[in-house]
């Protein structure tokens, strides 16, 4: 057997990239003192059309940071975007948390809050405008932005829906 490459082990580069949208410390009193657990909101997506938000609780940070990170890699969702912006206006609720997205033209950027700005820029989304009202909890922020992401329809599927071509459903 050749010694050589048994260790060699190619690390798994994961595609996707992470945005840590929140972190709370939680205090628990008991008999013997306070004990301190941390959760943690993490949005994971690859920047072209796919986004997951999960949540991670234990008692060190890097390690709720990791289940965070693991619970959003099975949220996954897809997102249709079209010329770097979404294809329509759209509107998602989730809980108390209100959020409103409109499509902008090239060169405008992300006008968006701290919670709903990092789950657009995780999706890929680079023009946007974005309003958030109701609740201002970051997860139901959250939540609700990929409720509103999860509405919208492709130019495409619009068309055939309506039995129209692409150049006819931009004209009416």
């Amino acid at each position: 057997m050749d010694k050589r490459n048994v260790n060699k082990v190619k690390p798994v580069e994961s595609e996707y990239k992470e945005k840590l949208v929140a972190l709370n410390r939680v205090a628990k009193v008991t008999k013997g003192g306070r004990t301190f657990s941390f959760a943690a909101i993490v949005v994971v997506g690859d920047e072209k059309g796919t986004v997951g938000q999960g949540l991670g609780k234990a008692r060190d940070v890097s390690e709720a940071i990791a289940k965070a990170v693991d619970d959003a890699k099975k949220n996954l969702v897809h997102v249709p975007i079209y010329k770097g912006t979404i294809p329509h206006e759209q509107k998602g609720k989730y809980g108390a948390g209100k959020v409103l997205l409109k499509p902008a033209s090239d060169g405008t950027g992300v006008i968006a809050g701290g919670a709903m700005r990092a789950v657009l820029e995780m999706v890929g989304i680079h023009n946007v405008l974005a309003k958030s009202t109701g609740s201002s909890n970051p997860h139901n922020v959250v939540k609700a932005t990929i409720d509103a992401l999860t509405k919208l329809r492709s130019p495409m599927e619009v068309a055939k829906h309506r039995n129209l071509t692409l150049e006819k459903l931009f004209q009416g």
